[in-house]
Order: structure tokens, then C-alpha cells, then sequence
């Protein structure tokens, strides 16, 4: 029995791991640098004083009939569980294609990721594991972390965005309180890209010295968090990757994720899906 590590409980990971439900593997664990589950499918909670949820990175998911007809049972799935229900609020200058549908999840993004990692049926999560290292040791590979020893495993699968993935080093170098009004405030590609590297503090300034402007009657609120995504969205995917790409056959490290394929939910699926092809037909 093969013992899998899943580097990423984001989507793509969280799908992947729920797919490889039933394939005779062995133990199945999930690492994740962050100190809960979703990636850039990310739900903010409130303070206990000041209870609200806001969605930090996707706010929504959108089905196209065309592009993601393929891809129709995961959409069912998730709506026949309350996971996603449809977007009925009006959105000033979305732009709705024909066929298209969107959804919102009503308990948080996030939720839909810890539904396809309640899916995974016995793989087990664990949260604050800053993966460093991934080395070749009899066979395995050995993988190590900022906080706790190094762990041997037969296959990784690396799933988080591909500049982590380039910043590895070894061998492969080369339920809720009751919840309060809130508001997101989501800047321009341009506007993240210059200010970057800036003071969060200032950052947060410009940020609410422009939504007064805009919003002049917006009640002040009870706290306020400014979330920076260094890794967005992907401008240019691992061309012919097929939504993964094999690093080492023996023992097998491969890695996805929409890096590999684009910046949406069909996108983390198909990485998922061609994910866990890959494992089984290892195995």
C-alpha cells in the first residue's frame, strides 16, 4: 500500500484527494502551509465581537454551458449537497454570456474545498506545514517542512501555485457564530502588481480613502482585514501539460493545479481529474 502526500488543500488538492477515494492506496495525508483549508478559495471570519464571513479570494464560480459541460456532475453534486446555490444578486457590469450560470456558496467559499476533502474519506489534514525540501531517499521521498521532522512517501503530488513549487529545494531543485454584514473590496491586477511589495498598512489606507469616496454613507466598520495574493491569477499556464506534469516516475512526484490549466473552477477540476488518472494508473 502506497503512502500519498498531497502538497496544497486548495482546490485542485482537495478534488484530487477526494477522486483517489477507493483506489487502493494506502494512507493519504494533506499539507497546507495556511492554518485552514482553501487556498485562494479563501473564507475570512470575523472576530467573535464582530462576527461576519467574507470571501478573500473566488467570490463565485461560473458554469459555462460550452466550456464546462464535462465537468456538469461536479456542479450537480455540489448544488444537490447546498454547497453552491445560484447568484440572484445583481452585479454592475458582470457581463453574463449566454448558457453561462454563476454560483455562490452560501457558507463560504472555502466550504466547497472542505466538502471534496470530507469526500476524500479518510486522508488526513494537517494545516501549518510549510513544505521546504523534497529529496530522494531509498526508493521514497523525503519531504521536510519548516516545524516537525522530515516524512518518507511513495508519491507526491504537489499542488500549490508553480513560483512555491520553484522555491523547493532537494531533488527536484532545477461550524459558525452568527455572522454580520461585510464588505470586499477587490483591487485591479495592475493596482496588486504595484504595490506589491508595499507597506500593507498604507496599502489599506489608499484602499478605504477610495471606497469613502465612493461609498460615502458606508458605516465604519468594527475591523478590518487587508489581504495580499501574491499568487493570482495565472497569465501564462505550463503549456502541454495537460493539467499536470510528471516530475519522477520512481517514486512518482507530480504536480497540478491551475498553473497548468487557467484560473477557475473548471480549471482546478481538470487538474484534479488528470491528478488522480496519473496516480492510479501508477499504482
Amino acid at each position: 500500500m502506497s503512502r500519498v502526500l498531497v502538497v496544497g488543500a486548495g482546490l485542485t488538492g482537495g478534488a484530487c484527494a477526494s477522486l483517489l477515494r477507493g483506489a487502493g492506496l494506502g494512507r493519504v495525508e494533506i499539507w497546507d502551509k495556511a492554518r485552514g483549508a482553501g487556498g485562494r478559495m479563501s473564507t475570512s471570519r470575523g472576530r467573535r465581537e464582530a462576527a461576519s464571513t467574507a470571501d478573500l479570494g473566488a467570490q463565485y464560480i461560473t458554469f459555462e454551458a460550452e466550456r464546462s459541460e464535462p465537468r456538469r456532475s461536479f456542479y450537480e453534486e455540489l448544488l444537490s449537497h447546498g454547497i453552491l446555490q445560484q447568484l440572484t444578486a445583481p452585479i454592475e457590469g458582470m457581463v453574463v454570456k449566454k448558457g453561462s450560470c454563476n454560483y455562490v456558496a452560501p457558507q463560504g467559499i472555502s466550504s466547497v474545498v472542505k466538502y471534496y476533502l470530507k469526500q476524500s474519506a479518510g486522508a488526513d489534514v494537517f494545516y501549518e506545514q510549510h513544505v521546504t525540501h523534497i529529496s530522494l531517499r531509498d526508493g521514497k521521498w523525503e519531504v521536510s517542512r519548516k516545524m516537525g521532522p522530515p516524512e518518507l512517501f511513495d508519491i507526491v503530488i504537489l499542488t500549490m501555485p508553480v513560483p512555491q513549487i520553484l522555491h523547493l529545494q532537494g531533488d527536484i531543485v532545477n461550524k459558525s457564530p452568527e455572522i454580520g454584514p461585510s464588505v470586499v473590496v477587490h483591487t485591479t491586477v495592475t493596482f496588486g502588481s504595484e504595490y506589491l511589495d508595499s507597506d500593507p498598512t498604507e496599502v489599506q489606507q489608499l484602499i478605504l480613502s477610495y471606497l469613502e469616496r465612493i461609498v460615502p454613507s458606508l458605516p465604519k466598520p468594527s475591523s478590518i482585514k487587508c489581504q495580499k495574493w501574491r499568487y493570482s491569477q495565472v497569465t501564462k499556464a505550463v503549456p502541454n501539460s495537460l493539467g499536470q506534469m510528471i516530475l519522477h516516475t520512481q517514486p512518482l512526484l507530480v504536480c497540478g493545479g491551475d498553473g497548468f490549466t487557467r484560473s477557475n473552477f473548471d480549471g482546478c477540476i481538470d487538474s484534479a481529474m488528470s491528478l488522480a488518472e496519473v496516480v492510479k494508473s501508477r499504482l
